[in-house]
């Protein structure tokens, strides 16, 4: 078989310019193209993609999810309003609540730091404010709520005023002067009892 020049003196075309070049200087690219080095391009990665497996059905270990404890829902400060002098409604101010019309809720002052035996915890009653005890607020056995801002003897039925708001009706004590608000910091809604 014939020996081929090393081209030491040799002058190249390019296929992908045209322009002449040494002809050392002289590589030929994936697709047969003879181009200089200046020039070479390496072949694009997506021409040949890797083979992918098709996604996995399940996952190894699964289990149903577990169903979460009630919790309270925390009240901005002052957030009882009594509706008039005289009456027995308080609206609540609480963005974005969550709760049903018709729900039952207990009404909380702030956690203490201890837990009585059981494990059970433990709440202050809300402040007193314009002759509305906290105490009667915390009733033990909740208050019925109904969604919506109670004004002007009606209730507000809007959705900014049922998703930011809702009322009760205290038992036994009335507003003195109405349009007050309280009931201080760190007060909650939540369910009538709670289990850790």
């Amino acid at each position: 078989m014939a020996k081929y020049a090393t081209g030491k003196y040799a002058k190249a075309i390019s296929d992908r310019s045209g322009m002449s070049f040494p002809y050392k200087e002289m590589v030929r690219e994936w697709n047969g193209s003879f181009v200089h080095i200046s020039e070479f391009e390496p072949k694009q990665p997506q021409l040949e993609p890797k083979p992918m497996n098709g996604d996995a059905i399940s996952l190894r270990n699964v289990r149903p999810p577990r169903t979460e404890n009630a919790v309270p829902y925390l009240l901005p400060t002052d957030a009882f309003e009594t509706y008039e002098a005289g009456s027995r409604i308080i609206n609540v101010t609480a963005p974005g609540h969550g709760l049903t019309n018709g729900d039952t809720k207990r009404f909380r002052g702030s956690p203490l730091a201890i837990t009585a035996a059981g494990g059970s915890f433990q709440f202050t009653d809300p402040q007193s404010f314009d002759g509305i005890s906290g105490s009667n607020i915390a009733k033990t056995a909740g208050y019925t709520i109904t969604t919506g801002v109670y004004v002007n003897d009606a209730r507000d039925t809007s959705d900014y005023s049922v998703a930011n708001f809702f009322h009760f009706t205290v038992d036994t004590d009335t507003a003195t002067k109405g349009g007050v608000s309280g009931g201080g910091l760190g007060c909650s809604v939540g369910p009538v009892t709670l289990s850790a």
